[in-house]
């Protein structure tokens, strides 16, 4: 599904704050696969997971995404593709607080380039939060909601398009050690039912939950294991 080439990211290059943050970047992750990438802060791994989920571009290299260059595409195409075969959870849930579950999850349907009705929106959402286990509480404001509850109500909106590949940001970062063996056993679930999905983390126990590991240090692969 994903190929990565030499790929290269800097900030502010000649300047007194620039920095190479990727360099020289290469791996492949296949479909149906659960991958972490692992660093500790600074390594460059979020900034790896936010090119692969398209919302931030690469200097050089190449990035393929089911054999298409993502880098010759120009924002309305990478747009697209976030929105057709992509789900993306943030470190830090990302919810709107004042909305109910069901309204959060819902959200990325109202920006999506297929037209639905209400109808078949509210039914989209809803299955995505059955998904979750937090069905239940689709009427609830996500203010009123647990930890644990917010991030699977973040892993819902990540899937209510039904993604082919679910991008994840310290899903667990947040959590308690125990909501953060529920979350990886959630998102193990949703693996084997067919999504392919990279795990962003700084957590030992969480990157050994899956099939692979790639080890990025100082913003190189080090190791993939």
């Amino acid at each position: 599904m994903i190929e990565i080439k030499n790929l290269n990211k800097a900030y502010n290059l000649g300047e007194e704050n620039g920095c190479e943050v990727l360099k020289g970047i290469n791996l492949t992750i296949h479909d149906g696969e659960m991958t972490a990438i692992m660093g500790a802060s600074g390594a460059g791994k979020s900034t790896l997971l936010h090119i692969l989920s398209c919302i931030d571009r690469y200097d050089n290299g190449e990035y393929l995404l089911d054999g298409e260059l993502i880098g010759r595409m120009g924002d309305a195409r990478m747009a697209e593709i976030r929105n057709e075969k992509m789900g993306i959870v943030m470190q830090d849930f990302a919810l709107i607080e004042d909305f109910t579950a069901l309204e959060n999850v819902m959200m990325p349907l109202d920006f999506s380039a297929k037209k639905r009705r209400k109808k078949e929106k509210r039914n989209m959402a809803l299955e995505a939060l059955e998904a979750v286990s937090m069905k239940e509480y689709a009427g609830k404001p996500v203010c009123k909601l647990s930890g644990g509850q917010k991030q699977r109500v973040a892993i819902a909106r990540g899937l209510v398009n039904r993604p082919e590949i679910l991008f994840a940001d310290e899903p667990t970062g947040a959590l308690d050690s125990v909501t953060s063996g529920e979350i990886m056993k959630l998102l193990r679930t949703l693996n084997e039912k067919g999504t392919t999905m990279v795990i962003v983390t700084h957590d030992r126990l969480v990157a050994e939950s899956c099939d692979r590991i790639i080890k990025i240090v100082d913003g190189r692969v080090q190791d993939i294991a």
